[in-house]
C-alpha cells in the first residue's frame, strides 16, 4: 500500500515511517524540505496521488487555545483537502484519550481536528491514545523553571510512541473504522511521579512541583479523565522499560 504520513518526523511520526516500510508498505513522508507544507496546503495534492490512506500525526507545542484550535483546523482541513482532490479513500488520523467536551487550551485543538475529521467528506478511522511516555521528558524540557518543573496535577497511563504507530500502520492497512478501540499503557500513574522517576533516570537534580490546574477541566485531569475504561487496548512497554533509553534522551 501507498502510505502517506504526515507529521512525519515527531514523537509518533517517526515510528510510523519507520514501521510502515519494513511492513512493505510505499511511505511517502511530507516534510517542508520536500515541498509539502500542511498549514498552508503547498504540495499536498501532489504528493497524495496514489495514496491508499494518509496517516496524520501532525502536532503543534503549545498552551493556547487559539493556536491550538487554528493550527489543527488550518492542517486538517488542507490535508483533507488534498485528500479529496486526490480520492484517497482514507484518512487516519491520531487524537488522545478523554478530551470530550474539552474547550481550551492544546484538548481544543484535537477536538476541532476530530470534529473535522468526522465532519469531511472521506472514510476516516480516528485512534484516540494516552500521553506516550516521552510525556515525561517533554515536561521536563518545557516546563522547567530554574531548579523546578512545574507540572499539573493528573493522572494517565503512558503509552510507547512506537506501539501507537504500529497502532496506527495496522489500521491504516485496513477499512476505515470510525472510532477505533482507545489504547493506552499497561500502568496507571501520576505524571509528577513519572517526572521525578525520569529525573532519577537521567541524573537531573530538580524539584517537582505538582500544581493543580483550577476549574473543572482540572479536576477531570487530577481524578483520571484521560486514563481510558476498561476497554481500551493496552499497550506492552511500561514507563520503567523505556526509562531504559532515557539516559540518551536526556
Amino acid at each position: 500500500m501507498r502510505l502517506v504520513v504526515a507529521g512525519a518526523t515527531g514523537v509518533v511520526g517517526r515510528h510510523v515511517v519507520a514501521q510502515a516500510a519494513a511492513a512493505g508498505h510505499d511511505v511517502v513522508p511530507l516534510s517542508r524540505s520536500t515541498g509539502q507544507d500542511v498549514v498552508t496546503g503547498a504540495g499536498l495534492a501532489a504528493a497524495m496521488a496514489g495514496a491508499d490512506a494518509v496517516i496524520d500525526v501532525t502536532n503543534v507545542v503549545t498552551t493556547s487555545t487559539r493556536t491550538a484550535v487554528g493550527s489543527f483546523r488550518r492542517a486538517t482541513t488542507n490535508l483533507l483537502a488534498a485528500e479529496q482532490t486526490a480520492s484517497v479513500p482514507h484518512h487516519v488520523a491520531l487524537s488522545i484519550v478523554g478530551i470530550d467536551g474539552e474547550t481550551s487550551g492544546y484538548y481544543a485543538g484535537k477536538v476541532e481536528q476530530e470534529r473535522l475529521v468526522a465532519a469531511g467528506p472521506l472514510p476516516w478511522t480516528l485512534l484516540r491514545a494516552t500521553q506516550f511516555h516521552e510525556f515525561a521528558a517533554q515536561l521536563v524540557q518545557r516546563t522547567s523553571v530554574g531548579p523546578f518543573v512545574v507540572v499539573p496535577a493528573m493522572r494517565t497511563a503512558t503509552v510507547a510512541a512506537a506501539e501507537v504507530a504500529g497502532a496506527l500502520v495496522t489500521l491504516a492497512a485496513g477499512p476505515p473504522r470510525g472510532r477505533a478501540t482507545d489504547l493506552a499503557g499497561p500502568e496507571e500513574a501520576e505524571v509528577a511521579d513519572l517526572v521525578r522517576r525520569y529525573l532519577t533516570a537521567t541524573g537531573q537534580r530538580r524539584r517537582v512541583l505538582r500544581v493543580p490546574i483550577p476549574g473543572a477541566a482540572g479536576r477531570r485531569l487530577r481524578e483520571g479523565v484521560l486514563v481510558p475504561g476498561p476497554g481500551a487496548d493496552r499497550g506492552r512497554q511500561t514507563f520503567d522499560e523505556w526509562l531504559e533509553q532515557a539516559p540518551a534522551l536526556s
